[in-house]
């Protein structure tokens, strides 16, 4: 049996890959915390971060196909069935079949959805700048090209 201390310089060798050193896991500890902090700004609104992902798409390109915006969001049907389905009972949404294919179902936003849209861009860029407090605009956007860069990789 090999004693532990004999795996020590293997070890430091790859520390940068090991939990809780790695990339990976220090990004998704990011994103928890940055999630976790931006629900706590949404609760008094009664939405998620998901609710906000949707809304960013439709405020860009109202009466989306519900396919369209989870391309854009990668996500799952039934989840963002789900999603929908709730802003939808909240009014924030309402759904429409497509005049030319009935088997698309677009996505409006109601007038209480619009309204959001000049009160929910302010919290996210709050819980925005408490993340990257103490980072320059050059550092901003070289971390947001290498994750652009790091996304595009693996997508």
């Amino acid at each position: 049996m090999v004693a532990q201390s004999d795996y020590s310089p293997i070890l430091e060798s790859w520390q940068h890959n090991l939990a809780p050193h790695n990339l990976g896991y220090r990004i998704k500890l990011l994103s928890q915390l940055l999630s976790r902090k931006f629900t706590e700004r949404l609760e008094p609104f009664g939405m998620t971060p998901f609710h906000w992902l949707v809304l960013c798409c439709l405020w860009q390109e109202d009466g989306l196909p519900t396919s369209s915006i989870g391309d854009k969001l990668q996500q799952v049907g039934g989840t963002l069935t789900g999603v929908l389905d709730r802003m939808e009972e909240r009014g924030l949404v309402r759904r429409e079949r497509d005049s030319h294919d009935r088997r698309i179902w677009r996505i409006w936003l109601t007038d209480a959805g619009k309204e959001l849209e000049s009160v929910l861009p302010p919290i996210a860029a709050e819980v925005r700048e408490q993340a990257m407090q103490g980072t320059s605009s050059t550092e901003r956007e070289l971390f947001s090209q290498i994750l652009n860069r790091a996304i595009a990789n693996l997508s």
